[in-house]
């Protein structure tokens, strides 16, 4: 009787730890100084991939003597400690509900343990599909060749990173769904429209924000056209933590372009604007347009934390059909939250 009760208790408890979600804690690693070279090894020597700024933050993958390894945009890249502060904190991985998952960056690391210390390896390409063995925290095990790696879940793409709930307590954000009504925005290659695609993330975003605690409010609830004036004057009178204005682009002329791109106004929105865009192409995997100066009405007329979101090309016909579909709304959706996250908890 006690061995089936022990036995019982056992099973319960792997079920418990399969079933739900799983929290880890993980290393982020924060700039402080401006301009800052991203080398591509641990040491002056190296090349220069890029640069990084004030209060910009990267997942940490390892520390080496005085160099810093982070995930560069999917890249491997490499900061010296002296302009790193390293911050953990804690992450929460959503049930992964499919047999595979497809990996978001190239040459995303494959380790032999379910540790930044394991050896490499391998390196696969964006979109490899893998199978699942098993989860191991912030790990999953895969098949691999004819025998099984380890890949980290910030870099497969059914990954959603759930927000520290904390963060969106008492928070109040308002989400602008771009145009509406007899305004229809940017036109897709095969006949949809801007408003339908923006006011689908919106949905999603609310969604997913009320959940987590913060107050909500949308400045439509349906199709319909509101002035840009009316939409930053809402945003200004409820006293909003962020005002996000959610697009989508369309070029005609060049079908093949794609990518992200997040805008801000303020010069002080500046790190805001970084770490949502950071969190979004790492969610989605797309192509990073950065973030830049916009000059645009809503952003010039809020007086409050503000960004505008370009989410992708909708004259792309692979990503117009991508962006119809439910999972890549929702990746998009957990970057938005990643970012906000970030900013919130600083």
């Amino acid at each position: 009787m006690k061995l089936t009760t022990f036995l019982s208790t056992i099973l319960f408890t792997l079920l418990f730890i399969f079933i739900f979600e799983q929290s880890v804690t993980a290393d982020t690693a924060i700039v402080d100084g401006e301009g800052i070279h991203v080398r591509s090894g641990p040491g002056s020597e190296y090349d220069s991939i890029g640069n990084v700024n004030e209060g910009q933050s990267y997942p940490l993958v390892q520390q080496q003597n005085d160099w810093v390894e982070i995930d560069y945009n999917g890249e491997s890249g490499w900061v010296s400690q002296e302009y790193i502060n390293i911050e953990q904190t804690e992450q929460e991985y959503a049930e992964i509900d499919s047999e595979s998952v497809e990996t978001v960056y190239n040459n995303t690391h494959l380790r032999s343990g379910p540790s930044v210390n394991d050896s490499i390896i391998d390196y696969v390409d964006q979109g490899t599909t893998l199978n699942i063995v098993q989860s191991e925290e912030e790990w999953l095990e895969v098949e691999y060749k004819e025998s099984t790696a380890f890949v980290h879940r910030d870099f497969i793409s059914d990954t959603t990173k759930i927000p520290n709930n904390d963060g969106f307590k008492n928070k109040t954000i308002v989400i602008d769904a771009g145009h509406g009504g007899r305004d229809v925005g940017a036109i897709g290659t095969s006949n949809t429209y801007e408003k339908d695609f923006a006011f689908l993330t919106a949905q999603e975003l609310a969604s997913e924000l009320t959940y987590l605690g913060a107050d909500v409010h949308m400045t439509r609830s349906h199709d319909e056209f509101i002035s840009l004036n009316s939409r930053a004057s809402y945003a200004n009178f409820v006293d909003t933590d962020a005002f996000i204005s959610i697009h989508y682009n369309s070029v005609a002329d060049l079908p093949n372009v794609t990518g992200i791109e997040t805008f801000y106004y303020n010069e002080k929105m500046k790190p805001l604007a970084e770490s949502v865009q950071q969190g979004m192409i790492r969610s989605s995997g797309d192509e990073d347009r950065g973030t830049s100066y916009g000059d645009f009405q809503i952003l010039r007329l809020s007086l409050q934390p503000s960004l505008l979101l370009e989410l992708g090309f909708i004259s792309n016909k692979e990503q117009e059909a991508l962006l119809s579909t439910t999972g890549y709304q929702k990746q998009l959706v957990s970057g938005i939250l990643e970012g906000l996250s970030t900013h919130f908890n600083r």
